[in-house]
C-alpha cells in the first residue's frame, strides 16, 4: 500500500516526475501568454532576472548541499569523495547555461542564444533523466532534491523561454557558431578539470563528466567507443549538432515561430 511519503519519492519518469515537469512547463505557457504583447527588452530583462534568481537559489541550494551528511556519505561510499565546493561550482552544461543566457538575451546574441535555447534545454532533461548519486529514489521535500531538481527544472524553461517569449527564431546559419560555442566550452571545462585534478585542489573534479563517466550508461557506452578522457564525451556535440538541425527544421515548417 503507498503511502502519503511514498508519494514523494522522485525518480525519473514517475507519476511525481511528469507532475512538476507538467507545472513548469504550464508556467512557462502562462508566462509567454502573459508577456506577448509586452517589448522585447522588458522581456529580455525579465528573463535575465528569473536567470539570475536561479543562479541565487543554485547557491543556495549547493549550501544545503554542504551540511548534508547523507549526501557527504553517498559520495564518499562511490569513491567521489565527501562534499567539496570546488566539486560544486557552477561549471557543469545546466550551469554554464543558467549563467549565458542573461548574456545571451541582454545582448542579443544570435549564435549565444542558439546555444542556449538548444544546449540549456537538452542538457537540464538529461541531467533530470539521469540524475547522479544521492538525486534518485529519495523524497521530493530534501532539501537537496529540491534544489537539484528546482533548478534544472527552471533553466529547462529558461532555455525554452528563449523562443516562446520570441526573443529568438531559431536558423540554420546559427549552427555552425553554436557548435563551436559548445565544443569551446567543453574543451575550456574539460582544461579546468586537469588543472583541478593536477593543483590538487580537487582531484575529483570532473565538470561535463570530461574524465570519468560517474556510471552514467549513456557516458559509459561512449568511453567503450572511444576510451579517451575528454575525447570520449565528443559524440555529445556531434548529438547536439543533429538535434539542433532537427529542432530547427521542425520549427520552420511547422509553423510554431510563426505564434510566438
Amino acid at each position: 500500500m503507498e503511502t502519503n511519503k511514498d508519494k514523494w519519492i522522485m525518480r525519473p519518469f514517475n507519476a511525481l516526475f511528469f507532475t512538476v515537469l507538467a507545472v513548469f512547463v504550464l508556467i512557462l505557457i502562462i508566462a509567454s501568454a502573459a508577456l506577448r504583447n509586452v517589448g522585447d527588452m522588458t522581456k529580455r530583462i525579465i528573463l535575465a532576472c528569473i536567470c539570475l534568481f536561479t543562479t541565487i537559489t543554485f547557491f543556495i541550494y549547493k549550501y544545503y548541499l554542504s551540511i548534508d551528511k547523507e549526501y557527504d556519505k553517498i559520495r564518499d561510499e562511490i569513491g567521489m569523495g565527501g562534499f567539496n565546493w570546488w566539486g560544486e561550482l557552477p561549471l557543469h552544461l545546466c550551469n554554464i547555461n543558467m549563467m549565458l543566457t542573461p548574456i545571451a538575451v541582454l545582448l542579443d546574441i544570435k549564435p549565444l542564444e542558439a546555444f542556449c535555447f538548444f544546449a540549456g534545454p537538452l542538457g537540464a532533461l538529461m541531467a533530470l533523466a539521469m540524475p547522479g548519486e544521492g538525486f534518485e529514489g529519495y523524497s521530493l521535500l530534501l532539501p537537496r532534491m529540491l534544489g537539484f531538481f528546482g533548478t534544472h527544472f527552471m533553466i529547462f524553461i529558461e532555455g525554452l523561454a528563449i523562443v516562446t517569449l520570441g526573443l529568438y527564431r531559431p536558423v540554420f546559419s546559427d549552427i555552425p557558431l553554436a557548435v563551436l560555442t559548445a565544443l569551446l566550452t567543453l574543451l575550456g571545462i574539460s582544461a579546468i578539470n586537469l588543472i583541478l585534478r593536477r593543483t590538487g585542489v580537487y582531484p575529483n573534479a570532473n565538470y561535463f563528466y570530461s574524465i570519468e563517466t560517474e556510471n552514467n550508461a549513456i557516458l559509459d557506452m561512449f568511453y567503450r567507443w572511444i576510451p579517451v578522457p575528454v575525447l570520449y564525451i565528443t559524440p555529445c556535440i556531434v548529438i547536439l549538432a543533429v538535434y539542433m538541425l532537427v529542432v530547427t527544421y521542425l520549427l520552420s515548417v511547422s509553423g510554431l515561430l510563426g505564434t510566438m
